[in-house]
């Protein structure tokens, strides 16, 4: 079956406004993912949980639900005969592989709280994160585990040490202790729906990361929202998502809501930067049928010449993060037949926002709230916009607060306190609805630019910007001006055979100009090579305001 006759393929959702009217979710006083979705798939021992390519893309590491149930099983023990239970952090610091799987899944079923970090992250990142949780353990790579070691003395709470791939002085080897270990677990204590199963860090965008604290319940169960109707999964799909271990789009994409929806997922082990080449050849090779991506992908995949690849096999995709120009979208339509919807959401949530299958698509939107939260824009006086109007993206919590929603910001009240106001959680994001109740990004509360008494959202200029073939990547803040108050000023990292000057500068101004209100162009522009970020790729914005004003 060819993409085409697989797009014809009923949506999980035919009916929009039903569906929103009709849905809930089901919480049972007891649950645990490990048990309750793996183990229960596990049944069928000839299904699959997962493949994970290797940096080349020839060594495909596969494992069914049987085989990941037993090995889960076999680690959950190697971690009681280490001391480790219920309530416990560990760090888990890995590349996509077979041992990040089976981790995740013994802690969960443990009830110990796994803390998933990219492998991006600085010794000084470790240390920072394995202090605020008093995580107990840490799970790394040969690699990766010298950075672990150079903050040893550091990190008083650390006591166990994994390592899933070599051997290193004080280091338990992973082949050897779950080959040592049985494969059933017995005498586990039942984990409550609300119980304590994650642990994210932020991006730390403005400030130190902080720990987002996600319930059995509140996460896994609720991703079937993710799943079921954003990313329209059936049990017969092998679905990847582009993203790192490390941040929640993996368990956005890579876990809860796929295994719930019963597909299998695929991932690339990568230390590298992204090979979009070697990824259409993936999706080719392996017979991707769903896909989801940064919008980073799709504008390296439209640079490359598409009808080289058997891209049939796909049926559906998705994107998230900003949105695509028309032209990337038309480009990757032709190519795949398939369209690219966008969807929403937070680490602290599942997914709020997104463009359905059975609904009209309007391209860089974020889409409609999702069946299971009442998603609305409200004014400083928490009253409701009216279309067109600017306001904050809040989720009602009242009477009756919905699953999927982070519990806290663990060991910080006064932060949790802050985003919950009224009936309110406050995203810090900002947007405004149109007439048809599509939601449309403005950017953080904390980055909108106030100018001659216009309030202009940077995320519209980086998008305008980011559409002209001279710039890679675009960061827009305000800058002091004695006149406006504030001005938009754009730092700019321009692509190959670009120049910098003013020439350039006033062609990027009228494109802005042409392509959002005249108002909002950057009547600044610097043009630079790199531009500050998170180790979670997320541009600091809040470090080249503070550059501006340090200049007033």
């Amino acid at each position: 079956m060819n993409n085409q006759e697989e797009n014809q393929i009923t949506p999980n959702m035919t009916d929009y406004d039903k569906t929103r009217e009709e849905f809930s979710l089901e919480v049972p006083e007891y649950f645990n993912f490990g048990f309750d979705v793996v183990d229960k798939w596990a049944v069928d021992r000839t299904k699959l949980a997962f493949a994970i390519a290797d940096e080349d893309g020839e060594i495909i590491k596969k494992r069914t639900f049987y085989e990941l149930k037993r090995e889960s099983n076999r680690f959950a023990n190697v971690l009681r005969d280490q001391g480790i239970g219920k309530g416990d952090r560990v760090l888990v610091m890995l590349h996509w592989m077979p041992q990040w799987y089976i981790a995740m899944i013994a802690m969960i079923k443990l009830g110990v709280v796994p803390i998933p970090s990219t492998t991006l992250l600085t010794s000084k990142d470790i240390r920072y994160r394995v202090n605020e949780a008093e995580a107990v353990g840490v799970i790394t790579d040969s690699p990766d585990a010298s950075k672990v070691e150079a903050e040893l003395e550091n990190c008083p709470s650390l006591k166990t040490l994994i390592l899933a791939t070599g051997t290193r002085r004080g280091w338990l080897k992973w082949d050897k202790v779950i080959n040592d270990a049985s494969p059933v677990l017995d005498g586990i204590d039942r984990t409550r729906s609300d119980d304590t199963m994650l642990l994210y860090f932020t991006s730390g965008t403005v400030s130190q990361p902080k720990m987002v604290l996600h319930t059995q319940a509140s996460y896994a169960i609720a991703h079937r929202i993710t799943a079921q109707f954003w990313q329209d999964l059936k049990p017969t799909d092998l679905h990847w998502t582009v993203t790192d271990t490390g941040w929640a789009k993996a368990a956005w994409g890579s876990l809860f809501g796929q295994w719930t929806m019963g597909a299998a997922v695929f991932n690339q082990y990568s230390r590298d930067k992204f090979d979009a080449k070697l990824t259409l050849r993936l999706i080719e090779d392996q017979g991707i049928t769903t896909f989801c991506a940064p919008p980073t992908a799709y504008r390296m995949f439209a640079q490359l010449p598409l009808e080289d690849y058997d891209l049939s096999s796909i049926r559906h995709c998705m994107s998230a993060g900003e949105p695509l120009n028309p032209e990337i979208i038309n480009v990757w339509e032709k190519a795949t037949g398939t369209k690219i919807y966008d969807g929403y959401g937070q680490t602290e949530t599942v997914n709020l926002c997104a463009n359905f299958r059975c609904k009209p698509i309007k391209i860089g939107s974020m889409g409609l709230p999702t069946p299971g939260f009442d998603v609305r824009i409200v004014d400083e006086n928490q009253e409701e916009t009216g279309p067109g109007e600017e306001g904050y993206i809040v989720v009602k919590v009242k009477p009756e607060r919905p699953v999927g929603l982070f519990k806290e910001y663990w060991k910080d009240p006064e932060k949790t306190r802050s985003v919950f106001e009224g009936d309110y959680y406050y995203t810090g994001d900002k947007a405004y609805r149109d007439e048809d109740g599509y939601f449309w990004f403005v950017g953080r509360a904390d980055d909108v630019i106030l100018s001659a008494g216009y309030r202009i959202g940077p995320f519209e200029v980086e998008s305008a910007l980011v559409e002209h073939p001279a710039v890679t990547e675009s960061a827009v803040v305000a800058s002091p001006d004695e006149v406006r108050g504030e001005i938009v000023k754009a730092f700019v990292i321009l692509a190959e055979d670009y120049e910098p000057g003013d020439k350039l500068v006033k062609e990027l101004q009228d494109h802005v100009k042409e392509v959002t209100a005249p108002y909002k162009y950057p009547r600044a522009i610097e043009f630079v090579k790199a531009l500050p970020k998170t180790v979670s790729g997320k541009i600091r914005r809040g470090e080249l305001k503070k550059q501006e004003w340090k200049k007033k």
